[in-house]
């Protein structure tokens, strides 16, 4: 039996790990290792790594590449090549060398090869020259729509882009213009990030972006013999210690606190349930928009990997930000923090009159003006436009202020009956037309347009944003409307009577 300890080593900023020139380094991007020559220090994955310094490592620090190829010990003479190699490269084109040619010479002609790791800057092309000219809208969708349909794209998990799917890319960019990368789970928080490391370490353009999927434009003058080539990573390292994400006192609280709100947080309803590999863009944004009328919020992530809500927790913390209370029961709960500041602009403070009872004003509330000054109203935080939609719709009785709060069911039940025979009756208690012939063409139109102009209001009022036009607009009028309708004047009645004489 082997020691059943587990591997734990505590790192500091550097390397932490060399042989000769190769490296294994620990910084603010976590671990990365620096090969010879290579363009950007080499991760296992670019997207996902936390941005936080790590504590320690699980397992010996060591390259997850192969090593170095040894070189063959020269026998007099070049290694022997096939015959189907030396057709093979009598087919392939010359091209004019990057290297300046020497003074006096028209230019060098060479084949196309792939370039070493150190002489990628040297001698490859910028990624403005591999890109060319800017693509023209009818050039997007020519190059979009035949990849739309087709199934050969690369597939982009919880570990975000990986080192080894830069390689991936090259190999589709090798038969067609665009690369199909879809994206799912954790990755997709956070769409923006996966797009520029996407752009920066293939040195492609992203053309067309749909929810989840990417497509990755190689450019106008990409040569796959003359790729950036780097080593594959034959290993995949165990994931370093990082700080802890729950802490027992957050930022801004005190234990007693938190543990208030972790114990608030267990009655809280989660705002969504997010399902396992699936694309969550909009829940950044849902987050926001729930903690403007809540100090809490809760995710339901049961179903998923216990690594994937912890670094959904991790991205949402960063990208809110919030402060992270707890994972129990496969739950996010977050709390918006002191220092939440609102997405909009404060809008001032508008008080509901209490004095509109059941009835929307046509019934009074059975309260004294007295009262009404001394009683405390609720005040809502809310914009301009919507309070005068909520005041219309209290005039109009097609909504009901309740006065009192803390009520039971049977009385709550009583509220919503004697509210719907109000309302009904004052939907349909609008002025019939009367017509005063048979062919509907006298002289009453004018009678309702008049009408209308001192009893309702048109369309233009209905969408323009002036309060003025609601508070003239007098409830009491439609019992005014119910006056005199002369028997046998309706509509109904002259159809009726038509049918009568044939």
């Amino acid at each position: 039996m082997g020691d059943a300890r587990r591997y734990y080593k505590p790192v500091k900023d550097g390397v932490i790990a060399s042989d000769g020139e190769r490296s294994v380094i620990v910084g603010e991007s976590g671990v990365s290792y620096l090969l010879p020559g290579a363009p950007f220090e080499f991760q296992y994955s670019y997207s996902e790594t936390p941005k936080v310094k790590p504590l320690a490592i699980r397992e010996p620090a060591f390259l997850p590449f192969a090593p170095p190829t040894m070189p063959r010990p020269w026998t007099g003479k070049a290694p022997l090549k096939k015959k189907k190699d030396k057709e093979r490269n009598k087919k392939i084109p010359l091209f004019e060398s990057f290297n300046s040619p020497p003074p006096g010479t028209n230019g060098v002609l060479e084949m196309p090869r792939p370039f070493p790791l150190k002489k990628i800057h040297d001698e490859g092309k910028t990624r403005e020259e591999i890109l060319g000219l800017p693509l023209k809208r009818w050039e997007i969708k020519m190059l979009v729509k035949p990849r739309l349909s087709d199934n050969r794209q690369v597939n982009l998990g919880r570990d975000g882009l990986t080192h080894n799917m830069l390689e991936l890319i090259h190999s589709h960019w090798r038969g067609q213009q665009v690369c199909k990368v879809r994206c799912k789970g954790v990755p997709t928080v956070d769409m923006d990030n996966i797009c520029r490391h996407l752009e920066e370490k293939t040195r492609g353009k992203i053309i067309h972006r749909v929810g989840g999927v990417v497509y990755l434009y190689r450019g106008r003058n990409y040569n796959y013999r003359t790729r950036p080539q780097y080593p594959v990573m034959l290993w995949k390292p165990a994931a370093p210690v990082y700080p802890k994400l729950i802490q027992e006192a957050p930022e801004g609280l005190t234990k007693a606190e938190a543990d208030e709100l972790r114990k608030r947080g267990e009655k809280l309803l989660p705002i969504c349930k997010l399902a396992k590999n699936g694309v969550y863009i909009s829940l950044v944004n849902d987050v926001r928009n729930a903690f403007e009328g809540s100090t809490l919020v809760k995710i339901d992530c049961r179903g998923m990997h216990t690594s994937d809500y912890k670094k959904l927790g991790a991205k949402l913390k960063e990208l809110v930000p919030c402060v992270l209370l707890s994972f129990d029961n496969e739950q996010i709960l977050m709390w918006r923090g002191q220092d939440w500041k609102s997405m909009y602009k404060e809008a001032p403070s508008a008080a509901i009159p209490p004095e509109v009872g059941i009835a929307g004003g046509l019934e009074s509330s059975g309260k004294d003006d007295d009262d009404c000054c001394e009683a405390d109203a609720k005040t809502v935080r809310t914009s301009p436009k919507m309070m005068s939609l909520w005041r219309r719709a209290i005039e109009s009785s097609k909504a009901l202020l309740l006065d009192e709060i803390d009520l039971g069911p049977d009385a709550l039940l009583k509220k919503v009956e004697e509210f719907e025979g109000i309302s009904q009756a004052t939907e349909h208690s609008y002025p019939a037309l009367i017509l005063s012939s048979k062919d509907g063409t006298s002289g009453s139109m004018a009678e309702s347009e008049d009408d209308s102009q001192t009893e309702g209001y048109g369309e233009d009022d209905i969408y323009s944003d002036d309060d003025d036009n609601y508070e003239n607009y007098d409830s009491d009028s439609l019992e005014e409307v119910d006056s005199s309708v002369p028997l046998g004047s309706l509509p109904i009645d002259l159809i009726a009577e038509n049918f009568k004489w044939d």
